[in-house]
């Protein structure tokens, strides 16, 4: 009998994670002495070295990934089991972390968190805004609960829950070609004036499968630049001329003399699959199911609909 109680599991999960004593000490509301002997007990029930002192950060050994991973599991169910308690006296209650991508946390964001706070005051939820693969660590490490970003991922740990359909619109200068043209097409889209996002972010890598480029095509603009927002991107096409690619949520609120820059494809329109997304081991399934409802509600109704377009893959 092994004989490892839940508090050194939870001691375990928190070293792994944080990778330093110090702050999973802190995470745990305890001293890093008692932290410290805790773990260090349990690499003596279990005979085997867990984490690698020597180095800093803290580095967990191979054996010790095969015995954090099943905390994980462990942890995680006995999680469960005051979720289920919760489900079943109909309390909405508890603390969500959700990671969000910048190409959708300024558009998306002011839709529903007023209505979802006040439709579940008890929940107490955050929000930070990361990318894609920032979130996808994130999930594997517990760092977050779950995330809103453009799916499909193909990660075998992940599971997605689809939220909406976004269209993908060009956003083109007045005397760009694309501006002239009534009958768009993607076949039409060259890497000629394009402005992108900077690299990491899953939208710079729809546009380019859209336009079928390489990263490593120049373009003829006057400058090259790139930007992790949108907007800043917008505004040089409107000073430098060229075109960019813009998600649907991105060009809803624009001021209305914006408008006449956005031009739509013909069908197939091209949309990106927005998701909610959390680790197979989650288990704060209600308040996610709450989330999920709170967003659906309050995009326009006709991004629900798939059938309207084809998703664009970004990996």
């Amino acid at each position: 009998m092994l004989g490892l109680n839940l508090q050194q599991l939870e001691y375990l999960v928190a070293v792994d994670t944080y990778k330093r004593f110090t702050i999973a000490a802190e995470k745990c509301f305890v001293t890093q002495p008692t932290l410290s002997m805790q773990v260090k007990k349990a690499e003596e029930q279990l005979d085997m070295v867990i984490f690698d002192r020597t180095r800093q950060p803290v580095v967990t050994t191979l054996l010790g990934q095969k015995v954090i991973k099943q905390a994980r599991k462990i942890m995680s169910e006995y999680n469960r089991l005051e979720e289920i308690v919760r489900e079943e006296s109909g309390r909405i209650e508890g603390e969500l972390t959700i990671g969000i991508i910048p190409s959708l946390a300024p558009y998306l964001l002011p839709r529903f968190v007023g209505a979802f706070k006040r439709d579940n005051p008890l929940v107490s939820i955050s929000y930070k805004e990361m990318l894609t693969g920032e979130i996808i660590d994130a999930l594997e490490h517990d760092l977050i609960d779950a995330a809103i970003l453009v799916t499909p991922l193909h990660h075998n740990g992940i599971i997605e829950q689809v939220l909406f359909y976004e269209d993908i619109l060009i956003y083109a200068h007045h005397e760009h070609p694309l501006h002239q043209d009534k009958n768009l097409h993607i076949s039409q889209l060259t890497s000629d004036g394009l402005w992108l996002m900077d690299k990491g972010h899953c939208f710079r890598s729809q546009a380019m499968n859209l336009c079928d480029i390489q990263d490593s095509a120049r373009d003829d603009l006057p400058m090259h630049f790139e930007s992790g927002s949108l907007d800043t991107i917008r505004k040089m096409v409107d000073v430098e001329g060229g075109y960019t690619l813009l998600p649907g949520l991105a060009t809803a609120e624009l001021p209305f003399e914006f408008h006449k820059h956005v031009c739509e494809f013909d069908s197939p329109v091209p949309l990106r699959e927005v998701s909610l997304v959390y680790s197979r081991s989650f288990y704060k399934r209600m308040l996610i199911d709450r989330l999920a409802s709170s967003v659906t509600a309050n995009v326009p109704e006709d991004m629900l609909l798939k059938e309207r377009g084809q998703v664009v893959e970004w990996k």
